[in-house]
């Protein structure tokens, strides 16, 4: 029941999800049972081809999450967070209420040991075919140093294991490229970074630099983040209603994409567009089955441990 087109594109992107994963996998469906059985049978599909789980509460995209979590414990997102803790589903996504998704992360599989707070991310086209990870976008507005850094880790992992980058570069998104540039922030993460065993640094790089191939992860704060990510967004649909398309442009549509996985959990979750389609949903079950099978989050776990180890020597 989650973004602003459900359930009908979320329903319609399960379905184009369901021709492309092994007859063995199952798509879990959170929402009103009838709402959601009289929408398959009138788009032509079967619902016992899924399982259903009847939810018949909605959290609303404007809604307080901590409050809704609480408040509605029938909701398809707390109900899809207890399957989770639970181990009855092996992924969770939504593009629903993304501040209810990280409350129901935090409190339901809760962050891996030594992680002070999960971030999210978004892929960056460059201009030379590749992608980089730019985080966090939006879940910690008011990051500290030793938070950034811990991006560094979460998106050098996130980019090897699930974009097959090797070995790949971290880089500080500041004002300016010298060591002493920006705000306090940003010189105090570097003093954290550049001796860093634990990844890539390779310093800071500039807005103008953030499409170019000079690194291949970018750590910001939250609220820089989600600036970035909107006028990335709405760049590409500027051009698009121009009429300006080419294979880079159509490479910045978030459909590709899907969504993002909330790093830094001890399980998979993924978190979705508000306004995705069915295409959009389509790529964020496919993508929350590949950061499942991959186990981005036990990855993280072992990192986490040999990052303690080196502190103690």
């Amino acid at each position: 029941m989650g973004g602003d087109f459900a359930p009908k594109a979320t329903l319609q992107g399960a379905i184009l999800a369901l021709k492309e994963i092994p007859s063995t996998d199952r798509i879990v469906l959170f929402g009103p049972e009838d709402i959601l059985s009289a929408e398959l049978h009138q788009m032509g599909a079967d619902p016992a081809s899924f399982d259903i789980i009847d939810s018949p509460e909605v959290i609303g995209m404007a809604e307080s999450p901590t409050k809704a979590m609480m408040a509605k414990p029938n909701s398809s997102i707390a109900k899809g967070f207890g399957m989770l803790k639970r181990g009855m589903i092996d992924a969770f996504s939504s593009a629903g209420n993304s501040g209810a998704m990280v409350v129901g992360s935090i409190y339901s599989v809760n962050t891996i040991e030594g992680i002070l707070r999960p971030c999210s991310s978004v892929i960056v086209p460059k201009e030379n075919g590749n992608v980089a990870i730019l985080l966090d976008v939006g879940t910690i507005t008011d990051a500290k140093p030793d938070m950034l850094y811990q991006f560094g880790i979460l998106g050098s992992l996130y980019a090897e294991y699930i974009y097959k980058i090797e070995n790949p570069r971290v880089a500080i998104l500041n004002v300016g490229t010298e060591e002493e540039k920006g705000n306090l922030l940003c010189q105090s993460a570097f003093g954290l970074m550049k001796d860093s065993k634990d990844f890539n640094f390779v310093g800071n790089i500039e807005g103008r630099d953030i499409f170019k191939d000079k690194c291949d992860v970018i750590v910001c704060d939250g609220y820089t983040g989600n600036v970035v990510l909107k006028l990335m967004e709405s760049v590409y649909r500027m051009l698009v209603k121009r009429g300006l398309r080419d294979e880079y442009i159509d490479r910045m549509n978030y459909e590709k994409y899907g969504g993002t996985p909330l790093l830094g959990i001890n399980s998979s979750v993924i978190v979705g567009h508000g306004i995705s389609n069915d295409i959009a949903i389509k790529n964020m079950i496919l993508l929350s089955k590949e950061v499942h099978e991959v186990e981005l989050s036990r990855k993280i776990q072992q990192a986490l441990q040999k990052v303690a180890l080196n502190n103690k020597d």
